[in-house]
């Protein structure tokens, strides 16, 4: 039985050469700097990596290569996702031969089901599946909103080991009452705004946009929160970061262009998002770079492209 994760997990971006093929060598340094920076586990091929403009075959590829790359440094998550159980189940234990610990899963969509259906679904997948599965609640993309009471029922399996919560903070803390005391499992945001509140009630970890950009500090205010129980060094540290929270989904949500756009800034490739996705403003640029500065970066011009 896979161990539920907790921590800091970077929703890593994809970055693309200009023929929109993926760009394996500057992914590797996407993740060095991940892991440099402390991050606790690293998510391939998640909604922020636009998994859903690739193929099945460059969703393997980038799993694989993210699992090469991290080396065993920090664990591994993957985006299995699909449309079906079948395909889902398939794709879950690709990732694990490769090397993944646990696959981020979504509930079944555009043809919604019942609540029956969506159990069936997420039991089967742990059934057949060799990793720990994680529950992916993002009813803003997938217009499927599973209850606290459908997660609390799923946290029994025991293949199911946490969830990704990027529902409105209501449901978190839903969802994290009635499961707080069941055995290795754990609750996760994926919003930045509800990072250090997620901390406060007892959630053990979270994904974010801005981790691609900002490890280090995100990792600091899981350390402080968690870790050392100083949420006011915590609090002063996420009202710094607030000013780049919002600009993240300003948008779009989901949408990466905005944190790419950050990342070119301070010199590590973020680069063009997949059509038919529209690259950031140069007005969002403008707004990041100056939240950087007042971080102490030193960033690149907005005309300097990076190779």
């Amino acid at each position: 039985m896979s161990i539920a994760p907790k921590g800091i997990f970077v929703p890593l971006i994809t970055p693309f050469n200009e023929d929109e093929s993926i760009d394996f060598q500057s992914y590797k340094k996407v993740i060095d700097f991940q892991i440099k920076n402390g991050v606790h586990g690293l998510l391939v091929g998640g909604t922020t990596g636009e998994y859903h403009v690739m193929s099945l075959e460059e969703r393997k590829s980038l799993i694989k290569a993210g699992c090469e790359y991290a080396a065993g440094r920090v664990p591994v998550m993957a985006g299995v996702g699909c449309s079906t159980a079948k395909e889902t189940i398939e794709l879950a234990n690709f990732a694990e031969e490769c090397g993944a610990k646990w696959g981020l899963v979504l509930p079944p969509y555009y043809h919604k089901t019942s609540e029956d259906g969506i159990l069936e679904f997420f039991k089967e997948v742990a059934a057949k599946s060799n990793v720990g599965i994680v529950i992916y609640n993002y009813p803003g993309a997938t217009s499927v909103t599973i209850s606290p009471e459908i997660i609390y029922e799923l946290s029994q399996e025991d293949n199911i080991v946490s969830v990704k919560e990027s529902a409105d903070f209501g449901h978190l803390c839903q969802v994290y009452a009635l499961t707080k005391d069941v055995d290795n499992f754990t609750v996760f945001t994926g919003e930045e705004h509800f990072i250090l509140p997620t901390f406060s009630i007892g959630g053990q970890g979270a994904f974010g946009i801005l981790v691609n950009l900002l490890p280090k500090e995100i990792v600091s205010l899981y350390e402080l929160a968690v870790d050392k129980q100083d949420f006011n060094a915590a609090r002063e540290l996420n009202q710094k970061l607030s000013g780049i929270y919002g600009l993240m989904e300003a948008e779009g949500n989901p949408y990466p262009g905005p944190v790419k756009a950050g990342m070119d800034l301070i010199g590590m490739k973020g680069g063009k998002v997949r059509k038919p996705l529209t690259q950031p403003t140069d007005e969002i640029k403008t707004k990041i770079k100056e939240e950087l500065i007042k971080l102490g970066y030193e960033v690149n011009s907005l005309d300097k492209s990076l190779v």
